[in-house]
């Protein structure tokens, strides 16, 4: 069963943010040696980075929470979520959109180009100072 883990962990600095991160990456389930456990990513969310959002299948989550306890400091376990599998239905919605429409009524028409030309002051003894 894929799912999505977010634990709260109190980092301070890079170095516990980089240990949080190998940690979670080796993560795997306490009772299913029969099953395969797999990480599939890893990240950071929350405004202060301080959440770890670890997607993966069969992780324990209870273990991998207590695992970051003991090597970092303070870890919280908030949310665990099942990711369900996309259905078959959007994907036939998405085949079923119809064919663009030709290259020639898409286009709009080529712009035109138009030539500046630089013209000279008329009055070139004019009382501006600025110019």
């Amino acid at each position: 069963m894929k799912q999505k883990i977010v634990i709260k962990v109190s980092m301070h600095c890079d170095k516990c943010r980089t240990k949080a991160m190998k940690i979670a990456a080796v993560a795997d389930g306490r009772f299913t040696d029969h099953l395969s456990i797999s990480v599939t990513s890893v990240a950071f969310q929350g405004e202060d980075r301080d959440r770890l959002l670890i997607e993966g299948d069969g992780v324990d989550a209870a273990c991998l929470t207590e695992s970051l306890r003991k090597k970092l400091c303070h870890a919280t376990l908030e949310t665990v979520e099942e990711i369900k599998p996309k259905e078959e239905k959007e994907e036939k919605k998405e085949e079923e959109e119809p064919a663009p429409c030709p290259i020639a009524y898409c286009h709009q028409p080529p712009f035109e180009l138009v030539a500046m030309v630089p013209v000279s002051d008329p009055h070139p003894t004019s009382s501006c100072t600025i110019m």
